[in-house]
């Protein structure tokens, strides 16, 4: 019945939304795993993202917005996440649409279930509207890549991390995948040889990833885009075999160009005729051309100001059209000259949004053509729209005359045969609370892991269907985007007057990230604020500063991570925003079906924040011995990194932004290579673990980001679960205080503290090797740092901002983003209860207000500051840390006495529940080397019963609703 409603009813009629809700409930109820219907939008009222942005996706008169049902036997109820790819049949009359991200499931153990857990291809009859689902098909691992034959009677798959592609025809009324699929038989993208088993996530070694796909005029060649081994595959259709390779990069080709960079992450693919090809390179931000005439071989490369991803011909083959991203623009070029004939800014028309050319965020990310190509639509993942541009005859004329509201970050476009209808496929939706639902089934316990309940298997996509807006809906549609993404508001409202005064009295900020915690995972049992209890795996016993931090200043119950995940979460925590290619990424990489963690300076697991072999050899002796060492990623791009707004390469972060301002910098732990803290203890390349490696000249941190080289503390260790965030503040402190003798505390201070994610219970030192200790060492180098502040000579004129990167190993009953935020310092409210809806992006415009620093993109320019947090009436403040009691077991260097104990604190109700031999145990096989190496769902399961015990099932209602009032302290 869920299913039926979801293709028959026009979601923004009151009455099909009442029956939706009302068979919704019943069919959560109904399901015996707890999984239920995500919660879509359903009428063009405004939704608000953890982004900041808001979304309309049925504001069209006529859409439908439809989540994808593949109708698993076992759960019939589920829907899938980022669709990312639509292409209709050469004839017109069907729609395929593919996934390529999460799309996971477990059971109670927090294992996969292998049924459950594949990508999928959805076709749909649109020779009618709406149009009406008629498969689904299963495909293990994908990437982006689908393609017709020309006549329609194949079409092809991109088999992603499995090196493969995927052929389907059409068998009695159905299609099906009639013979093996077509294996490209790759190494690793760095030469080494691999496991077959891409369920592995073995970073080191790099699964290949088959990207686009394109398909000759004759239909008798298949091109295929290998994104992690930078070259293209030719394969003959008829006898479904590879008959060529061709590696794009320029030292692979011609000795003499080694150490080049070119060709790199190659991403699609566009057939012109049939021995000429389009394939466009991200890191390298060219579009290469190919002659497949004979045997392959580079034609030309066709330079980029941006990173091109998708790419469409007209019908005569003489226009290429590229969606560029990090520059928010569309590129045309002529393809008898290869030159750039146009390239369009797709944010919002010039009256719209002025701005546009200089703040980057709309990720431009797919295309189509009306049938008369005189329109083009493009869609801006990052501002949730399509923006439909005019063709002139000038070329260069052209310019976005409207835009459409979307869903949630919208993948791609396609077009019915007479172009009245546009299906638009939208990666993500909000993701509500979590666990929801979460429930005890008669047979067995179910758990927010076997539940399904990981954020992102709640971040679900959907397909959006809308008539062709006339010239007047167009215009109000604009203007509804306009408001969506506070386009209006950023082009006359300057920031509120506190923080001209904030200006004038701050002159350093301090801004610390954590780890992976919500709200209600942390902060429930405060007596004050929107927080659960039942939910409070670390409470006041176990933080007690945060606690006091929360209590002390201002208490943000309602502030939202912009990012799911460590992978995307760390962009928006450093750049109020993340790239597509980050975006397209981040779910393959999280559910282990590819790609290596390439969002924080490191791409391929090679430190890109220096150029050439031997400067990266002296940072990491691994890598003199790559194969090719030479044409493994030449110079600093990096392939996740965001532009800046001046249009700078790679140039787009927080840290960026402040050094373009004339500010200083001192960076502990940002954005480094940690591949060495990986080593064995006894290999020579291992960085030993030193409590003070100053005193010795031992260098531990190896920033991997260009900008961050002569900024960064080569003695802060960064990311290695190992060590106490003790040691880390106190390498801090001993720089800190060199800054107090000198008078010269830098402008921005970056911050990584990251002994919340927890694990490696069994070879963690100091006895910090727990969850309740390395949770309360966490907490009381939070402490620390804010004691040392406000007893010093810089308490007068520096504030400390505090978050979350992401908050996805935890269960909060109002969101899977809620999370927790901290400001202190002078002018900052005390003991307030602000209540107002802020998020990542809040805070880094906050910081850039305070500091001087031009906004970073386009969220945090269209965005207001936290003003609610300040006020000039708070210019005195003081802090003492707290010591948690579970660090009394520990061999840390702690005072005498446990601090001073706050109104009705808990601390010393702490009794240890497990050893860390319990810990070790229970998380045997778990990867804590990096951030969100970790089996989440498995984890979550193992957090929630070492912290509860096993008779404490998770809480069965998660509603959302408002707990504020009725919340009494709970110790």
């Amino acid at each position: 019945m869920w299913k039926i409603l979801q293709q028959n009813f026009r979601f923004s009629s009151w009455p099909a939304l009442f029956l939706v809700v009302v068979f919704g409930i019943l069919g959560w109820q109904r399901d015996a795993c707890g999984q239920h219907p995500p919660a879509h939008p359903s009428s063009a009222e405004e939704v608000v993202l953890p982004t900041g942005m808001m979304i309309t996706p049925t504001a069209a008169k006529g859409s439908i917005f439809q989540p994808l049902n593949p109708g698993l036997p076992d759960l019939p109820a589920f829907t899938v996440d980022h669709p990312v790819s639509t292409l209709v049949s050469p004839d017109g009359n069907t729609l395929l649409i593919l996934t390529s991200g999460f799309n996971r499931n477990y059971d109670h153990e927090g294992k996969k279930i292998a049924a459950q857990s594949n990508e999928y291809v959805f076709v749909y009859d649109i020779r009618q509207q709406p149009p009406t689902m008629i498969q689904a098909l299963q495909v293990p691992n994908t990437f982006a890549g689908l393609a017709w034959r020309p006549d329609g009677k194949e079409f092809y798959v991109s088999g992603g991390s499995d090196d493969n592609l995927h052929v389907f025809e059409p068998a009695n009324g159905d299609w099906k995948e009639t013979g093996p699929p077509i294996a490209l038989g790759h190494t690793s993208s760095l030469g080494i040889k691999i496991a077959s088993d891409s369920e592995s996530r073995d970073d080191l070694a790099g699964h290949p990833a088959v990207a686009g796909l394109a398909v000759n005029a004759k239909g008798t060649r298949l091109l295929a885009v290998n994104y992690e081994n930078d070259s293209v595959s030719l394969v003959d259709i008829e006898s479904r075999r590879k008959i060529a390779e061709l590696d794009l990069r320029p030292g692979k080709i011609d000795p003499a160009k080694k150490g080049v960079p070119g060709g790199e992450f190659p991403f699609w693919a566009a057939f012109k005729g049939n021995d000429r090809a389009y394939v466009s390179s991200l890191r390298d931000r060219e579009i290469v051309v190919l002659d497949l005439a004979g045997s392959p071989k580079v034609l030309r490369r066709i330079k980029i100001h941006g990173q091109p991803n998708k790419l469409i011909l007209n019908k005569t083959g003489t226009l290429l059209f590229a969606a560029v991203d990090n520059s928010d623009s569309v590129n045309i070029i002529n393809t008898s000259t290869d030159q750039i004939v146009a390239s369009i800014k797709t944010a919002a028309p010039n009256n719209i949004f002025p701005n546009q050319g200089k703040y980057k965020g709309s990720n431009p990310n797919s295309l189509a053509l009306s049938p008369d190509e005189h329109t083009l639509y493009v869609t801006n993942g990052g501002t949730n729209s399509v923006a439909v541009i005019n063709l002139a005859g000038d070329l260069d004329d052209s310019s976005v005359v409207g835009l459409i509201p979307t869903g949630w970050y919208p993948n791609s476009i396609s077009l019915n045969r007479d172009g009245s209808a546009l299906y638009i496929a939208n990666g993500k939706g909000n993701s509500g609370p979590n666990p929801r639902g979460c429930r005890n089934s008669m047979e067995k316990k179910v758990t927010c892991s076997s539940g399904n309940q990981y954020v992102l298997q709640l971040t679900k996509g959907g397909l959006l269907v809308l008539p062709r807006p006339d010239a007047a809906e167009l215009k109000a549609l604009t203007g509804q985007v306009a408001r969506n993404n506070h386009f209006s508001a950023a082009a006359t409202a300057p920031a509120p007057p506190i923080f001209s005064f904030l200006h004038s009295k701050i002159k350093h900020v301090i801004y610390i990230v954590k780890e992976n915690r919500t709200y209600d995972q942390v902060l429930g049992d405060l007596e004050k604020g929107n927080g659960d209890p039942s939910l409070a795996l670390f409470k006041e016993a176990f933080t007690p500063n945060h606690h006091q931090l929360a209590r002390q200043f201002v208490t943000l119950d309602n502030f939202f991570d912009s990012g799911e995940v460590s992978g995307n979460g760390w962009n928006w925590t450093t750049a109020a925003r993340a790239t597509d290619n980050v975006e397209k990424t981040v779910s393959i990489n999280y559910a282990r079906r590819g790609f290596n963690y390439d969002y924080q300076g490191v791409n391929r697991n090679i430190n890109v924040g220096v150029p050439g072999v031997a400067q990266r050899s002296a940072m990491n002796p691994a890598n003199a011995h790559l194969p090719d060492a030479e044409d493994q990623l030449p110079g600093t791009a990096d392939v996740a990194a965001p532009d800046g707004p001046e249009d700078e390469g790679g140039a787009g972060y927080l840290w960026d932004g402040a050094l373009r301002a004339g500010l200083s910098v001192r960076n502990y732990g940002f954005f480094c290579d940690g591949s060495r803290y990986e080593e064995p203890q006894d290999s020579p390349s291992a960085v030993p673990l030193l409590h003070d490696p100053a005193a010795t000249g031992v260098r531990v941190a190896f920033p991997a980001n260009p900008h961050l080289q002569e900024v960064t503390d080569p003695y802060f260790r960064s990311f290695d679960q190992r060590f106490p965030d003790y040691w880390r503040y106190k390498e801090w402190e001993r720089e800190f205080d060199e800054y107090v003798k000198s008078g010269s505390l830098p402008s921005l201070e970056l911050i990584w503290i990251n002994h919340d994610h927890f694990g490696t219970f069994g070879s963690a030192i100091d006895g910090v090797d727990t969850v309740e200790t390395e949770i309360g060492d966490n907490d009381y180098a939070l402490g620390l740092i804010v004691e040392k502040v406000a007893h010093s000579k810089y308490s007068k004129d520096t504030l400390i901002f505090v978050i979350e990167d992401d908050a996805q190993n935890g269960p909060d009953h109002v969101d899977a983003h809620r999370s927790i935020a901290f400001v202190a310092g002078p002018f900052v409210k005390q003991a307030a209860l602000i209540s107002q809806r802020y998020n990542t992006v809040s805070l880094l415009r906050t910081i850039e207000e305070v500091l001087g620093i031009k906004p970073l993109g386009l969220n945090d320019a269209v965005q207001p500051p936290m003003a609610d947090v300040f006020s000039r009436g708070f210019a005195s403040w003081n802090y003492d840390a707290r010591v948690p009691v579970a660090l009394r077991t520990t061999k840390l260097p702690l005072p005498a006495t446990a601090g001073v104990l706050s109104p009705g604190g808990a601390m010393a109700s702490y009794k240890s529940k497990h050893d860390a031999e319990y810990w070790k145990q229970q998380t045997q096989g778990l990867d804590f080397s990096a951030q969100d190496r970790v089996d989440s769902e498995r984890f979550n399961l193992i957090l929630w019963k070492g912290m509860m015990g096993d008779d404490v099932p998770y809480p069965t209602v998660r509603s959302g609703r408002n707990l504020r009032r009725s919340l009494s302290r709970t110790k």
